[in-house]
């Protein structure tokens, strides 16, 4: 039996497709489309899937959409006129989708497929819980999501067990956690819905002087995690922007224009922020594991790709296990509603083991052959080398420990927001300019942003500390989420706040043998890569340690700012010709950027990405 996900029409829009209820297929439509965050119907994304699992669109039985349109639009409406006649304005902008598209789906998918079966509708935040639990190792668990809003849902949590997902309690629109950390994104100067993960590298820069002032007027929260905001200080209910004027009174000024300086108060507002939000995180995990008695955890929806949150939750919350859904977003709906259809609309089984989960590394989108790479690179008349699997790791760890910049394109694409060791730049963890030069030169994008490390997974604990569960055997991180701090063997001892100085001055306090991918608070957003998930990754990396002692690589996703991750080999070598990179692997062909002929721009590519 097959089924079809879909998630469209808000942002990150994807579709999956379910084989007998194993997941074999999945891409979010920006991939194919180079248009970020990318919101439309995914045709292209379906196009793949479709042909990736073999079958066509008489094949299949089910198509699932990730939430009720009908009741997203009776928030919307009854929002408005419980404002009005604030909010006409930004009312009368959304209806003609709304009354084209978004409200007819179910005409628009069989319009678009020329499909004739069943349609299901899973609720928004079903939807994500469904991508939480069901692809999970766990056979019972607590389930969480959170994000800005679905149809009335902000927040939800429920319990799964075998094939069953029971929602037991939400917080309901407008209340949200997701916009709360929006609104300061938006005020801070960086765009919504894509900006969060700015505003989260930005708080260690900070302090949190607004903590205080966030809970006298902003937010009320109750010892359960529960909240209820004051609506007076924001806007998105009724206008096109997320914060009043009475939010701009209470901080003293006006939001930060795009672009301009980021000053100390952006940085202590993003601290700030960042605190209230985990400590919320935390309450809400404690009342869940107190009301369900779970040991597991699982997370989905936008805020549980706040992979700071998420290690405060590993570290410090009462779970012994944390899973969170890879694409955590709105892009996961796809595979939540599919699996949702699969396991809730037809009641089949569920067969894990409480170990390996049914993600596969969430490597699940395209990939190319090497007969499809050398055609590519022949047709471009480029210069390359071929190498066996074992010569590749090995030459390419070299090039690393001579910190050479490398693109790496290798195997299946990534679903989800993280590029996980497929679609890659990566570079030596040990250099010491390493975070400015791809930063500045490779992804075009502000200097204070941090990068990840990946390190073999069985060397983590050598190198990094998660604070009192470190010497559990269990702990990985295959998915970016969770962010550790780099061990104190290391690193330098933890400078206090008051002694790192301020600003982007903290940058001159790390200490550490691995600076490129420690954060100025000494933590790190840790992947951990597993031999049976990604074996030619895994190979670089032993390759690596095997030449420099060291197992652990910076990663970064394979983009420049304001585009979206590199989908196809064309797509790699135009962002490697037209970045700093050194040099670029596409399977097993390594292209050395000096050997290269010069890269004919018809625009001027770099100015089309100075804004975000």
């Amino acid at each position: 039996m097959n089924i079809l996900g879909i998630s469209a029409f808000y942002h990150d829009s994807a579709a999956c497709i379910i084989k007998d209820g194993k997941v074999v297929a999945a891409a979010q439509e920006e991939r194919f489309t180079r248009i970020k965050h990318d919101f439309h119907f995914p045709r292209h994304s379906i196009k793949f899937c479709l042909q990736k699992a073999g079958i066509g669109i008489n094949d299949i039985d089910y198509v699932s959409f990730y939430e009720k349109p009908s009741l997203k639009f009776d928030r919307l409406f009854k929002t408005y006129l419980m404002n009005a006649p604030r909010g006409f304005d930004s009312f009368i902008t959304a209806m003609p989708l709304w009354v084209k598209e978004k409200l007819w789906m179910g005409k628009e998918i069989r319009s678009e497929l020329k499909y004739k079966g069943p349609i299901i509708y899973p609720e928004h935040h079903q939807s994500h819980a469904a991508s939480a639990f069901f692809p999970s190792p766990f056979k019972q668990a607590a389930v969480l999501t959170m994000d800005g809003v679905g149809e009335w849902a902000t927040s939800s949590w429920g319990v799964g067990k075998g094939n069953d997902l029971t929602i037991k309690n939400e917080i309901r629109f407008p209340h949200s956690l997701g916009l709360l950390y929006s609104a300061f994104t938006y005020y801070t100067g960086f765009k919504v819905n894509s900006g969060e993960y700015k505003l989260m590298g930005l708080a260690p820069y900070g302090d949190p002087l607004y903590v205080d002032l966030i809970y006298k007027h902003l937010i009320d929260v109750k010892e359960d995690g529960s909240f209820h905001l004051d609506m007076s200080y924001f806007n998105y209910c009724t206008g096109f922007t997320m914060t009043s004027e009475k939010f701009h009174k209470l901080f003293g000024r006006e939001p930060r224009k795009p672009e301009s300086t980021i000053t100390k108060m952006d940085m202590d507002l993003a601290r700030s922020i960042q605190v209230v939000t985990e400590e919320i995180v935390l309450k809400i995990g404690r009342h869940i594991h107190k009301e369900t008695g779970e040991k597991n955890l699982c997370l989905a929806g936008g805020v549980a790709l706040n992979c700071v949150s998420n290690g405060r939750l590993y570290r410090e919350g009462p779970f012994e296990r944390i899973w969170i859904q890879p694409a955590a977003g709105d892009a996961g709906g796809a595979l939540g509603a599919a699996l949702y259809a699969w396991h809730m609309t037809l009641g089949k089984e569920r067969n894990v083991d409480d170990v390996s989960d049914l993600q596969f590394g969430s490597l699940l989108g395209t990939s190319y052959s090497e007969s499809d790479i050398e055609s590519f690179l022949k047709q471009k008349e480029v210069k390359y080398r071929k190498y066996s699997r074992d010569e590749l790791s090995t030459e390419v760890a070299k090039l690393i420990a001579d910190n050479n910049v490398i693109g790496w394109f290798n195997g299946p694409m990534e679903f989800g927001p993280r590029a996980l060791g497929s679609r890659s730049i990566i570079g030596d963890s040990r250099s010491t300019n390493m975070q400015s030069v791809m930063n500045l030169k490779i992804k075009f994008r502000e200097s204070f942003r941090p990068f990840a490390p990946v390190v073999l997974a069985g060397k983590v604990k050598e190198w990094f500390d998660m604070k009192g569960v470190e010497q559990r055997s269990d702990f990985s991180s295959p998915y970016m989420l969770i962010v550790g701090h780099v061990h104190k063997d290391k690193s330098g001892a933890i400078v206090s706040d008051e002694k790192r100085g301020e600003g982007f001055e903290r940058l001159k306090s790390v200490n550490s043998s691995i600076p490129a991918v420690t954060h100025v608070d000494n933590s790190a957003r840790i992947q951990t890569v597993h031999k049976e998930m990604n074996p030619d990754f895994h190979q670089l990396l032993t390759a690596f340690e095997n030449l420099t002692g060291c197992p652990v690589l910076i990663n970064t996703s394979f983009n420049v700012r304001g585009e979206p991750i590199v989908e196809s080999p064309e797509d790699a070598y135009r962002c490697f010709m037209r970045t700093g990179m050194d040099y670029l692997v596409l399977g097993n062909f390594v292209l050395d950027k000096k050997e290269q002929p010069e890269l004919i721009e018809t625009t001027d590519w770099q100015n089309e990405f100075k804004l975000d």
